[in-house]
């Protein structure tokens, strides 16, 4: 059965704020809960009784209506932790930002330890610093301007050909993608191990060159390749006619 709560005492405005946590959509999911226990006290639910409607327990109950009985509906929002104050002070953690934005000495770019020990502050501190203003300063993007003035122009050309091609035509679009090297290791990989990462050796075994021609049908996602010993004009050619004879 448990014992009654009688000793909870809600005012009808008290009763007023309650409900209209519980019916606003942008409340907690915890300070729903802890109003519930209240309410539910309030209108003389036992303590176990109450615990096991609200999916909770006993001992939940039991403090959320003490913290009510001691600092009414404050004491149900989350009260100033004990313990050290916040070490880290607004002014603070802008210097962070702003050396963050400035590049380091004799390196390429910052490191959480790095600048840990720049501003005399913990690897993790910095890292949260980072997480909070969306700083990644181990990433670098690359972009490209064209200085050609006559670039709008082409433009309109290449993108009118793709929205509206000539009638009964095919539209190939050509690029050429940087080298990639084949390589094998002088010795076979030596797997990963507990407390030993995979390892491999430092040297390597090169295994010629190769040119690999490729195509994508962008409506079935087919893909047609062939490889040759040169990338020439005759090789592309030969490869377009291989192309057509698909």
């Amino acid at each position: 059965m448990g014992f009654v709560a009688q000793d909870i005492r809600v005012s009808d405005t008290d009763r007023s704020t309650l409900e209209a946590w519980l019916r606003a959509p942008t409340v907690s999911q915890a300070l729903a809960l802890r109003a519930r226990i209240i309410l539910g006290s309030a209108d003389g639910e036992a303590v176990r009784p109450l615990a096991s409607r609200l999916g909770t327990s006993v001992p939940t109950v039991c403090a959320w209506r003490r913290r009510f009985r001691e600092h009414g509906l404050a004491g149900l929002k989350t009260l100033p932790m004990s313990g050290r104050p916040k070490r880290i002070t607004l002014e603070r953690e802008q210097a962070v930002v702003a050396r963050t934005l400035r590049a380091p000495i004799a390196a390429t770019h910052w490191s959480a330890e790095r600048l840990a020990k720049e501003v005399d502050l913990s690897p993790a501190t910095v890292l949260r610093i980072w997480r909070k203003h969306g700083l990644q300063p181990h990433r670098v993007d690359t972009f490209k301007f064209s200085t050609d003035p006559d670039l709008t122009t082409k433009l309109a050309d290449v993108i009118g050909l793709y929205l509206n091609p000539p009638e009964r035509s095919i539209v190939l679009c050509v690029d050429e993608k940087s080298q990639i090297q084949a390589l094998n290791r002088t010795q076979p990989i030596l797997p990963i191990r507990p407390g030993i990462p995979a390892r491999m050796t430092h040297d390597y075994q090169r295994n010629g060159t190769t040119s690999l021609f490729a195509a994508l049908e962008v409506a079935s996602g087919k893909i047609h390749g062939r490889c040759y010993d040169k990338h020439t004009h005759q090789e592309f050619l030969a490869f377009l006619k291989s192309i057509a004879r698909r």
